[in-house]
């Protein structure tokens, strides 16, 4: 390990910091012009697409697991911005307060404690963290979405769900499993074969999670059981 690639790691670190701040920033500035709903899984999505970054860390084990100090402080962030911060955000942060209010007062501390754990286990290998984290991120928005918009035949377990809101997580989530094979291939040798099959099987395990998880405990409990059933399928590490 030498200085420079200490420094390298460094400065991804930084700049990862100021993309998700950002992202933050900007969910704030369009609560207003957009529904509190969309703005809230846009904050889901494009903090999901941290995981096309942790590739390109070379520090990943402890003590320095770059992937691990990008999401761990958001844990506290995405806290003091919840209705439950003890930390008085109104004014200049309210709007990101209201959309982070939106779901479950703690659904996006679930989502960063789920980051965070994936990076603290799966730092060296990036694709089970994206498997984990991709369904959530972009399959779970795309169920919302669409359950708002196009939710006809609606069924009830833990919460209010439609099937069409379940298909459209179901499809998102395997597209964008099979798309995450192309990036990550550049990286690791991987067999597609083996890929496919995980990714089915790990859609159908996000969409039955999210159908069953009561609302907003399902930012724990789909990124979290989509990776281990991904590792499982993939022959574990």
């Amino acid at each position: 390990m030498s200085e420079l690639e200490i420094l390298m790691n460094l400065g991804l670190l930084c700049s990862s910091y100021l993309y998700i701040i950002a992202i933050i920033l900007i969910t704030g500035k369009i609560k207003d012009r957009l529904p509190s709903n969309f703005c809230r899984k846009f904050l889901h999505i494009m903090i999901g697409n941290f995981i096309f970054i942790i590739p390109f860390f070379t520090l990943r084990a402890f003590p320095l697991c770059f992937p691990f100090f990008v999401a761990s402080p958001f844990i506290l962030i995405t806290f003091l911005f919840s209705p439950a911060s003890p930390v008085d955000l109104s004014g200049k942060f309210s709007g990101l307060a209201e959309v982070t209010g939106g779901g479950h007062k703690f659904g996006l501390v679930f989502y960063a404690i789920s980051y965070t754990v994936l990076a603290l286990l799966f730092s060296n290998n990036p694709y089970v963290i994206a498997a984990g984290i991709l369904p959530m991120a972009y399959g779970d928005a795309a169920a919302s979405l669409a359950g708002q918009k196009f939710g006809q035949r609606i069924y009830r377990i833990f919460g209010t769900k439609s099937l069409e809101g379940s298909t459209a997580m179901f499809v998102i989530s395997i597209s964008g499993l099979l798309t995450l094979f192309l990036f990550f291939s550049h990286f690791y040798s991987i067999s597609i074969s083996n890929w496919t099959l995980a990714s089915i099987c790990t859609a159908a395990i996000a969409t039955v999670s999210e159908a069953l998880t009561p609302k907003g405990f399902d930012n724990l409990t789909v990124p979290l059981l989509s990776a281990v059933v991904f590792l499982l399928l993939m022959g574990g590490l």
